[in-house]
């Protein structure tokens, strides 16, 4: 299947598929592997050494294909060759976004457009295919091409075009066909003799960071190594590679349900248990019962007629018990994927479940003691086959864009997958209300133009020094964590200073854009948020003035003591001799040594 159209290549000892089809058609099965029995099936593995082939006995697979392909270049019958296996990309698509391809058709042969003409997408009422499955090009009313007045002009639908106009090409080129090599572009945007000046790129040069999925990897990634090449070649830029560093963002996964639909024996055939689909459908602890053998179409007889009712049970016979030779065991579950809409937390709304499909409207369901159906969870790749996609609608409806942003980071490390789970998007959204009332009391806005205290420069300086940090090593997710622990910090110490709060909108405002252009705006800024200037910490204010000293007694410590941090090693000894719990613990006994480590511990050997 890998190789080719997967074609038989007639060596059945060593291919399932050659040996299938040699089986089938009753051909010999000749041996050439040493040791190993190929009468069950082929021997596929590549540590096998060769038997029953001339001069190639007993040596490996790999040694005796160079000898064979050696022999066969010394007798002149071929000669070695290595071959590639390339894939063919796919340029084009049916969509109206990406370049348009310079090409036009005269009945059905292409032409291309003169390299000194521009082609330029044309205005759509609709980005929506034709009625007739054309691509949204097809809507465009003026794309066609005159070869006289070189130019797109416009022909109606009910009209025929003129002699020497012709349609343009309906498909557009991949996203990453522009993309690819668009990031020389951002250095000279306004440049209309050439696509960058050489003392542009050679100033800016390639990119410091790129962040993309790994999926890009043979599309965009690829593709713009191609071109940078081509450039680099062509003397356009100075550099080979257009990235010095990438990081693949990890994949934010669903959190899929899944439904167990009951399935009864139907009989067995050449000894197979044969089984059908009931329209049972099983709660989650029901479900893991079935997994594990521990309930028999007896025992979800007796669930059935308590639950679903007795005239079910005697209309549905063939559900429960032994039928056509098969045991009272024989039971089995199908795991099926639901919507995720239907769901309060893992209980499934059974109404909404049997409106969804046709299929599901005579669904029965064995619940839970309590009455609820409970579903089971998997992570998984977001997709609408498993109907687990999670729209960001209804919860920046509820909560808002900024509380969502931030908690996306606060998930996890950037290179991560993360399965997506609202449990705890509340926190965050709290973290962000307690924000706003650092701004507001009661009768609204009330911040002071008073000086702020230590305790909040401190707390202020040690926030912008650790989200700096965090940001440039591209540790998206703790910052958010350092402005929490920072508004706590401020909400205890009363803070409502204009100084420390214009600061810690600005750091925040990466994460929360909107809630920190509202409050920069009301404290009275004209311009954005966005063009402020990202503050620097200072180191001052991060500096203690007092340090607590562990204080140990033979290696165990027994108490701490706080003391000036800039106390000197004496007076450090001194203090901690004249300290009462110091006598309680020498217990009348002098000490052999006092070891003091200046702002770190103190130690006395006994």
């Amino acid at each position: 299947a890998s190789y080719g159209t997967g074609a038989v290549m007639a060596v059945p000892c060593g291919d399932q598929r050659d040996w299938d089809f040699a089986n089938h058609f009753d051909i010999e099965i000749k041996n050439i592997f040493k040791d190993k029995d190929i009468s069950e099936a082929a021997y596929a593995e590549k540590d096998a050494v060769i038997a029953n082939s001339d001069f190639l006995n007993d040596l490996s697979a790999k040694k005796a294909i160079k000898l064979a392909i050696y022999e066969i270049e010394q007798r002149g019958l071929g000669k070695g060759k290595t071959q590639y296996r390339l894939r063919d990309a796919v340029f084009s698509r049916q969509r109206y976004w990406g370049e348009p391809f310079p090409v036009y058709y005269k009945g059905d042969v292409p032409y291309l457009v003169n390299s000194d003409e521009v082609i330029e997408l044309p205005e759509v009422e609709k980005y929506l295919p034709t009625e007739d499955g054309k691509p949204p090009l097809g809507n465009a009313k003026k794309w066609h091409w005159d070869e006289n007045k070189k130019e797109i002009v416009e022909v109606s639908k009910d009209q025929k075009p003129t002699s020497g106009v012709w349609g343009l090409e309906l498909n557009t080129m991949p996203g990453w066909a522009g993309s690819s090599w668009y990031f020389l572009r951002y250095m000279d945007p306004n440049n209309e003799g050439e696509f960058v000046a050489k003392e542009k790129v050679d100033y800016w040069k390639n990119v410091d960071l790129y962040i993309g999925g790994a999926e890009h990897a043979t599309g965009h990634l690829l593709y713009s190594r191609f071109w940078t090449k081509f450039l680099y070649d062509m003397g356009y830029i100075p550099f080979e590679e257009p990235f010095q560093k990438m990081i693949n963002q990890g994949m934010i996964q669903g959190n899929s349900a899944k439904i167990c639909r009951y399935e009864y024996g139907a009989g067995v055939e050449e000894g197979i248990i044969k089984y059908k689909a009931s329209n049972i459908y099983l709660s989650h602890s029901i479900a893991k019962r079935i997994e594990t053998g521990g309930i028999s179409p007896n025992d979800l007889k007796e669930l059935a007629e308590k639950q679903i009712g007795k005239d079910f049970v005697d209309k549905n016979p063939q559900y429960f018990g032994s039928f056509m030779g098969l045991s009272q065991e024989d039971t089995k579950g199908t795991a099926l994927y639901v919507d995720i809409n239907f769901l309060d937390g893992d209980k499934l709304d059974t109404d909404k479940f049997k409106n969804w499909r046709e299929e599901f409207n005579d669904a029965e369901f064995i619940t839970e003691e309590n009455g609820d159906f409970i579903v089971g969870r998997e992570i998984d790749k977001m997709s609408k086959s498993k109907y687990n996609v999670q729209t960001p609608d209804e919860l920046v409806e509820k909560y808002g864009a900024d509380t969502l942003r931030c908690y996306e980071m606060f998930l996890g490390p950037l290179e991560q997958h993360k399965p997506w789970d609202t449990q705890g998007i509340t926190g965050v959204n709290g973290f962000l209300k307690k924000l706003w009332r650092l701004f507001h009391d009661d009768n609204g806005l009330n911040v002071s133009d008073d000086e702020p205290t230590k305790e909040e420069l401190k707390s202020l300086h040690k926030t912008i020094k650790k989200v700096q940090e965090d940001i440039e090593r591209v540790a998206f997710n703790t910052p958010v964590s350092t402005y929490m622990i920072c508004v706590n910090e401020l909400t205890a110490l009363k803070c409502n200073k204009k100084a420390i709060l214009k600061d810690l909108l600005i750091i925040l405002s990466p994460y929360a854009p909107h809630i920190a252009e509202e409050l920069w705006q009301k404290l009275g800024k004209t311009e954005s948020i966005s063009k402020a200037v990202f503050p620097k910490h200072n180191e001052e204010y991060l500096v203690e003035s007092n340090h607590k000293y562990p204080v140990s007694f033979n290696g165990k410590m027994r108490f701490m003591l706080e003391l000036p941090a800039n106390m000197s090693k004496e007076d450090v000894e001194a203090a901690v001799m004249a300290n009462e719990q110091t006598a309680k613990y020498l217990d009348g006994k002098e000490p052999k040594k006092v070891i003091v480590v200046p702002k770190k511990i103190v130690n006395f050997v006994v």
